[in-house]
């Protein structure tokens, strides 16, 4: 199921489906150039729910998160409770990482100006109900938290307000259970059409409330508690078959936890899995790959699809709480194929593996290389001068938006992309087929690690679309990736006129 599907939920998802559609054409009918640069776009406004203190892993996301403060508006940081921690909210281990990281704020705004104070992000550290799930939903229930939500989603900004939800959920279900009480219907669903939820898996019962309560609230999860089979899970796998070693404890303490300056060194030890909650920002970081209106175009945080789930027993083993059946279609897991590129001694650098691999984490850890990359070149801006420091490149390729027939030649060109250290530039192109509607794979043709490539466009008998990815590596220590994404629209050989 896509975005134009009506158990979507909502008509937004088409009008914002066809605006893009329009400006992509009018982009390419001007021919004008796509950019990847960060700097083109406002960033994404940001809520975090975390449940910190539960499990270490919610302070290494936060260091991470923090690391992308510039590019990303962190409006709010609410502790809250999670099935981990049901009684105690922990807003004093955030304020920790705050204070740490105001001892590096300084060096980061070397590499970018847009790094807020430490002082400003305390000033939006709220705190939840001291109460697990639904017990903390209610008349009279609310929370600095909630109250804060509600404050940021009537400020007057065009943007989504997107909720990272890392622990429990209550928080929003009390923000939502006021807002509805004091709202006419009308502004309770323009207010709600504006929010964007990303929660790793369900961590209180109330999840699956505010999903049957809300039915037009879009929503990501893996439901329920099956940890090891949820998209997010991917960040901390070992794979077999790859090379896992930048998720492994020796590459985590020599270019995180060791040598890297404060941040660094308040970044904890693996104590149940590493970054867990990281998944549910990753994809508002701005690389030219993701795409957060449209969690089925993949990204760095994974790719997800509209269904409806079969019945979760939600936290089973962890709470007495009834199997929930889903109450309607959400943003869930699916899958990808993905044939890894391996590297060459000599010869063309890097080459397809034998292995293919499929399934839902697929559609994360495909990306994990270059995301761990990335975070360690930041955390190098937080302690070294811009000239010794990594940045990634600037991708720019010469159309994102084509419309051809069956059987044309399509030329893809990303020879105006830059690098501002001045650093050799590597160029992979590659056909997503799971983010179009074409199904297969289409080959690029000759060599597809140049700056320019042709692809000839296949038979359809009806409109088709067909993602290609470009992913542009530097040369610098560590190697930084940034990408571009040309969606091609295909029309049949004798359909009317383009």
């Amino acid at each position: 199921m896509n975005s134009l599907d009506p158990r979507a939920g909502s008509n937004r998802l088409f009008f914002a489906w066809r605006a893009m559609l329009v400006c992509l054409f009018m982009m390419h009918s001007w021919g004008c150039v796509a950019s990847a640069d960060p700097a083109k776009s406002d960033p994404h406004r940001l809520i975090v729910l975390t449940d910190m203190g539960a499990d270490p892993d919610d302070q290494q996301s936060l260091i991470r998160l923090l690391l992308y403060a510039n590019e990303i508006d962190i409006e709010g940081l609410i502790a809250t409770t999670s099935v981990w921690q049901q009684e105690v909210i922990r807003a004093d281990l955030v304020q920790e990482i705050l204070a740490t990281y105001g001892k590096v704020q300084p060096n980061l705004t070397l590499h970018s100006k847009d790094f807020p104070t430490a002082l400003t992000l305390s000033r939006r550290l709220k705190r939840g109900q001291a109460a697990f799930g639904m017990a903390g939903v209610g008349e009279g229930r609310s929370s600095e938290g909630s109250d804060w939500i509600l404050k940021q989603l009537e400020v007057d900004d065009p943007r989504p307000l997107w909720i990272s939800v890392w622990g429990g959920v209550n928080t929003l279900a009390q923000a939502l259970y006021d807002l509805r009480a004091n709202k006419t219907p009308e502004e309770l669903n323009r207010l709600v059409s504006k929010l964007r939820v990303y929660t790793i898996s369900d961590q209180d019962d109330s999840g699956p409330w505010l999903r049957a309560e809300f039915p037009d609230l879009f929503y990501i999860v893996s439901p329920g508690d099956h940890y090891q089979s949820a998209t997010w899970f991917a960040m901390m796998s070992k794979i077999d078959g790859i090379d896992n070693q930048t998720i492994s404890n020796p590459w985590l303490d020599a270019n995180i936890q060791q040598g890297h300056g404060a941040l660094g060194a308040q970044y904890p030890d693996v104590a149940w899995g590493m970054e867990g909650d990281t998944p549910a920002f990753l994809n508002l970081i701005p690389n030219g790959l993701n795409e957060p209106e449209h969690p089925d175009w993949g990204g760095w945080g994974g790719r997800y699809e509209v269904s409806q789930p079969e019945l979760e027993n939600i936290l089973d083993g962890h709470s007495e709480l009834e199997p929930v059946p889903e109450s309607r279609p959400i943003w869930s897991d699916t899958s990808d194929t993905f044939t890894p590129h391996i590297a060459r001694q000599y010869g063309r650098p890097v080459i397809k593996s034998e292995t293919s691999f499929s399934g839902n984490q697929v559609t994360l850890w495909r990306w994990r290389d270059q995301i761990q990359n990335d975070f360690a070149a930041r955390m190098d801006w937080s302690v070294q001068a811009v000239d010794a420091a990594n940045h990634p490149p600037m991708v720019r390729v010469e159309r994102s938006y084509i419309k051809v027939r069956s059987g044309e030649m399509i030329s893809l060109d990303a020879s105006a992309s830059t690098d501002p250290d001045g650093d050799n530039l590597s160029y992979l192109w590659f056909h997503y087929p799971e983010a179009g509607t074409y199904p297969d794979v289409i080959a690029v043709e000759g060599s597809d690690n140049t700056r320019s490539v042709r692809v000839t466009a296949p038979d359809v008998s009806a409109p088709q679309t067909a993602h290609f990815i470009l992913a542009v590596t530097d040369k610098g220590e560590p190697a930084l990736t940034r990408y571009a994404r040309v969606i091609v629209e295909i029309t049949p050989k004798f359909a009317p006129p383009l």
